[in-house]
């Protein structure tokens, strides 16, 4: 089936075509209604070696790097999202999904917190109270082991809580799978009812014995004639006379033949005895 053909079949089967149209349109719009657009928040946050460490770099934190830190950065973004965390920040007021992590090709202890929620402005407020619960997070642990304060590592905002962005992808994604599921279903109902109202074509007849073979007919011998010759006596030529004074054909000389008459006609007694009896005889 080409593509002329196709297209020949959705005109000739419209009224199967046009609802699956608006049921492929309705799905799309329920997809839409029922989906609602995502919007993200993200903050990047930076940590930093404590004041004693320091102190040979003139207190320019930013001069003194440690391996160390990003251990430790790593080691706040698992805790920021465990369950006791989590409830924390619910508590505080912040909602939507909530994530911590090392920023991607990060050449330091750099942090992404991020906010994904389907209200932009509830999104822009959990990322900043995600940010600043970050930053109690980490003097919390270090309180927790007795860290002199000036030896703490410190935390400090490299990109505030960004403006949120709309995430359409998903949303997208389901149209068009929606648009798509709609389609083919549509596509399967066209040809389905153009196979159940297409003629069907006549089967072929059983094949039945081999026809005889017709006799041959035999030729018409004509109409019927007297096949009673007469006896055919050789020329006196060629007869010659026996030593009993009886006439004998020459050899090689034609023998007389006689035939017999047909049982269509009657016996001639005339040219059987050779003459007919006269009447009074």
């Amino acid at each position: 089936m080409d593509l002329a053909e196709i297209f020949r079949v959705l005109r000739r089967r419209w009224q199967v075509l046009l609802p699956g149209l608006l049921l492929t349109a309705g799905l799309v719009a329920a997809v839409i209604v029922l989906v609602p657009v995502g919007y993200q928040s993200q903050s990047t946050v930076v940590l930093l070696n404590s004041e004693k460490a320091t102190r040979a770099y003139d207190g320019n934190p930013f001069l003194s790097t440690q391996t160390s830190l990003t251990g430790m950065a790593d080691s706040l973004a698992r805790s920021l999202t465990s369950d006791d965390a989590l409830r924390e920040l619910k508590s505080r007021g912040a909602e939507g999904t909530i994530e911590a992590k090392l920023a991607d090709n990060a050449q330091g202890p750099l942090m992404w917190l991020t906010v994904t929620g389907t209200d932009a402005d509830s999104v822009l407020a959990s990322d900043k109270i995600l940010t600043a619960y970050a930053e109690e997070r980490l003097d919390d642990f270090q309180r927790r082991q007795s860290v002199d304060p000036k030896a703490m590592i410190r935390m400090t905002t490299i990109v505030p809580p960004q403006k949120p962005v709309a995430q359409t992808k998903t949303r997208l994604q389901y149209m068009i799978m929606a648009g798509i599921m709609g389609l083919v279903l549509t596509l399967v109902g066209v040809f389905y009812v153009e196979a159940r109202k297409r003629p069907k074509a006549p089967r072929p007849a059983a094949p039945g014995p081999a026809p005889a073979e017709r006799e041959t007919a035999a030729p018409d011998a004509g109409p019927a004639t007297d096949e009673t010759l007469a006896i055919r006596r050789p020329p006196s030529w060629s007869r010659t006379t026996g030593h009993d004074g009886t006439a004998a054909a020459r050899p090689g000389a034609a023998r007389p033949v006689a035939t017999v008459p047909s049982a269509a006609e009657p016996r001639d007694e005339e040219s059987t005895h050779g003459h007919r009896p006269r009447s009074g005889q």
